[in-house]
């Protein structure tokens, strides 16, 4: 799925939000007019720009569709009713994805 980027970085364009979540561009601005949770800015020639609060966002969305295969609907429905318990199943899937990655990584030294 992702590979972040700098995190001190304030904005991220659309082919770079693409190229983290391994999707097309248009996956990315249908998603973003599908959910009221992403609201990128714009600069003056209308492109969007994500900020760190959309990618998290995305990862969000990207776990419950992608990975917990939900439909938009159900996505939709699932972050309204619960974003505090829905973020914090994710940032714990996230560190142990996070682990295993570095596991792996020292089982291959071995």
């Amino acid at each position: 799925m992702t590979e972040e980027k700098n995190s001190n970085k304030m904005f991220y364009s659309i082919g770079e939000l693409a190229k983290m979540f391994n999707v097309n561009t248009s996956l990315i601005r249908y998603w973003d007019k599908e959910f009221d949770i992403i609201k990128p800015q714009k600069n003056k020639k209308g492109n969007r720009l994500f900020t760190q609060k959309d990618v998290d966002n995305f990862h969000l969305i990207y776990h419950l569709v992608k990975e917990r295969g939900m439909t938009l609907s159900g996505a939709k429905n699932k972050i309204k009713e619960k974003v505090d318990g829905i973020e914090s199943d994710f940032q714990i899937v996230k560190k142990l994805k996070e682990i295993k990655s570095l596991l792996n990584d020292i089982n291959n030294e071995l």
